[in-house]
Parts: structure tokens; C-alpha cells; sequence
């Protein structure tokens, strides 16, 4: 016998469960994942593209959206938006190809996050309907302080990248090389922990806009 089951043996006895029904518990388990339609969160009928905007814009989730046509038209989305909110039109630009290829005429823009950045723009990977979580993967073309540093973070989702549920996310980036960081944020940065008040910006950014093209 090994330490191990030793120590779980010695547990076992001191709570009286000399021979725990192992069988019952697997079965149980097997009966959760048996269904898993069953399980998962139901999401309001129509487009997930519709489901993601709903969830996003809750007030616990706390970001604001804008939809376009196609990514062509994110620069004038990201100019509504700094214009909106009084920001120079000065951002940080993730070094995404898609993203460096627009054309950003009107703009101060950079590749390096400060860190006291006001706006970043980016792109996620993914859009998650259930939660309405945002995902990033890093690479060469996401820095992951961009996703931390700056006060505004916009971001292009792409409507075809929202998926339903988080489960479905997993399965889409199984097939992919396995990332350093997988980031997923679900709005603004916020805490709870003084008096149960919520505080928005509280260790990443205070506002996200999400700027969804297609769909």
C-alpha cells in the first residue's frame, strides 16, 4: 500500500466509510454528463449573436457594444466611441494583421501598452453567448498586457467567432496549438470586496466596448 492510500484509507475510516460507494458515485456523474444539453444554461432563442449582446450589456457585466457591417468599418467604430467619450484619438493598436491592415487615417496610434494606456484596440478569438466572455489567446499578435493595462478596451468580435456555450469554446480550441495564456474576460474589471459596492477598472480595465462586425 502507498503513502497515498494509506493516508485516504485512514480517512476513510475515521469518517466510518470503510467502503465507499464508488460505483454509485461514477454513475451519478456519468448520468450528469450523459445529457449535457440538460445542464447548460438555456440561452434566448434566436441568433447567438443576439444571446451574446444580451448577456455583455447586463449591468453585472457591464460593457457596451456597437455592431458593424464588416471589420472594415472599425475605425469609424473606435472614432464614435473616443469621440464619445471626449479621448483623443490616440490608441494602442494589437499588432493583429486583420487589425494593422485597416485604415487608421485620423488616428495617433502604437504598438506598446503603457501603463497608464487610455484606449486599446483588439480582437478576440472567440465571443462566449453563455457568459458573454470575451476570449483571448496570446501569441505574437496579442500582447496579453493589452488586455489588462488600458483604462478603455475596445474590442472586434467577429459574429461567426460567438459560440454558445463554454464547452463549445474548449472543443473549437482543442484542435489549435496549445497557447501560453488563454485569457477569458467577462467585462469590465470589477470587485465587490469593500462593502459589497461595485467598483468598475479595479485591477484591468474600467469600460469594455465590444464592436461586433457581421451577423
Amino acid at each position: 500500500m502507498s503513502s497515498r492510500d494509506a493516508v485516504l484509507a485512514a480517512v476513510r475510516e475515521a469518517l466510518g466509510h470503510r467502503t465507499p460507494d464508488a460505483d454509485r458515485i461514477r454513475g451519478e456523474a456519468a448520468a450528469l454528463l450523459a445529457d449535457p444539453a440538460a445542464i447548460r444554461p438555456a440561452l434566448p432563442p434566436g441568433p447567438l449573436v443576439d444571446a451574446f449582446v444580451a448577456r455583455v450589456t447586463t449591468p453585472k457585466v457591464a460593457a457596451t457594444v456597437d455592431r458593424i457591417a464588416d471589420a472594415a468599418q472599425l475605425p469609424a467604430a473606435v472614432k464614435r466611441y473616443v469621440d464619445a467619450k471626449g479621448l483623443p484619438r490616440a490608441i494602442a493598436l494589437q499588432p493583429a494583421p486583420a487589425l494593422q491592415a485597416l485604415d487608421w487615417s485620423g488616428f495617433e496610434r502604437h504598438a506598446g501598452v503603457a501603463p497608464d494606456e487610455a484606449v486599446v484596440v483588439g480582437v478576440a478569438r472567440w465571443g462566449i453567448a453563455e457568459t458573454g466572455s470575451l476570449v483571448f489567446h496570446s501569441g505574437a499578435d496579442t500582447p496579453i498586457l493589452a488586455n489588462f493595462l488600458p483604462l478603455h478596451h475596445v474590442v472586434l468580435l467577429h459574429a461567426r467567432d460567438i459560440v454558445a456555450h463554454l464547452e463549445d469554446y474548449a472543443a473549437a480550441a482543442a484542435a489549435l496549438p496549445v497557447p501560453r495564456n488563454a485569457i477569458l474576460i467577462t467585462g469590465a474589471s470589477g470587485t465587490t470586496d469593500i462593502e459589497g459596492t461595485l467598483v468598475l477598472g479595479a485591477h484591468g480595465p474600467r469600460f469594455l466596448h465590444v464592436v461586433i462586425a457581421g451577423g
